[in-house]
């Protein structure tokens, strides 16, 4: 993301549309009235909620407080993968209580990343990565809430601990990137996948082949603002308003309708996190 890019025009209404994923807090909002602008731009283009999630203790407070400030705003409250090794008793004990809160609807983002550890100073290794994640598929079975996942070229492993540790009822896979092969395996699970502005990408051929082999009713779609700018727009910074481009991009991907698509995943989106 570059911040020399300006920010994209506000894209044609799509409506309704739910941001499954998004990061207020990056976004830039600090406080109620900030929160509120940015959802206001959202809901100008038919983003009427969306889901900010957490990725450190301090982004998970956040996170529900931004839910209590405004209705159209959900909690995801979690410990990154790369920040796991800062899964200390005192951590844990603060993400159960904010995760059990009534405006938290999962458990995420959570995961396995093996890309960044050796390269990013103090990231976690992949056995305390693998250590969190098993805590965090366990909270979120205790709490009866979707696990929400990061994965960053972990497909195989993260199987492997679900499938050991025994899957939430409902588990959504964040920024869905894999291949044709990983999506088939999710699917088989029963699991959610939700598609962000990466799906817009040209050069990302695995991704677009396996999106269409994703059932309708499993399918949600996200920005992970302020990252991941659909194209056009890519490097510029992304907002929860820029959804429907990457909803236009994945429909026309899969062959579907526009509206059709937006309705579904919406609908996805109420039942999965539980939206009133």
């Amino acid at each position: 993301m570059s911040k020399s890019r300006p920010a994209p025009e506000a894209p044609e209404p799509l409506a309704p549309l739910v941001d499954a994923h998004t990061h207020l807090d990056a976004c830039g909002a600090t406080d109620a009235a900030t929160t509120a602008t940015i959802v206001d731009r959202a809901a100008a283009v038919g983003v009427g909620r969306v889901v900010t999630v957490a990725d450190d203790l301090d982004a998970a407070q956040f996170a529900v407080r931004a839910a209590h400030w405004d209705p159209r705003v959900f909690a995801a409250v979690a410990i990154h993968p790369t920040r796991a090794n800062s899964l200390d008793d005192t951590t844990r004990t603060e993400i159960e209580r904010l995760a059990a809160d009534p405006r938290c609807v999962a458990v995420g983002e959570t995961g396995l990343d093996l890309y960044w550890p050796g390269k990013l100073d103090g990231c976690a290794e992949p056995a305390e990565q693998e250590e969190g994640f098993r805590w965090h598929i366990d909270l979120a079975k205790r709490l009866g809430k979707p696990l929400m996942i990061h994965n960053r070229e972990a497909d195989d492993d993260l199987l492997r601990v679900l499938h050991s540790e025994g899957a939430p009822e409902t588990v959504i896979f964040h920024c869905f990137s894999s291949g044709p092969e990983m999506a088939r395996a999710c699917v088989d699970a029963g699991y959610h996948l939700s598609f962000s502005g990466t799906v817009s990408f040209r050069n990302a051929k695995a991704l677009r082949e396996a999106a269409p082999l994703v059932p309708r009713t499993q399918v949600l779609v996200e920005t992970d603002a302020p990252f991941l700018t659909p194209h056009p727009f890519r490097g510029a910074p992304n907002e929860p308003y820029c959804l429907p481009y990457t909803v236009r991009a994945l429909a026309d991907v899969r062959g579907e309708s526009a509206p059709e698509l937006a309705a579904a995943t919406t609908a996805n989106a109420e039942r999965v996190y539980g939206l009133s």
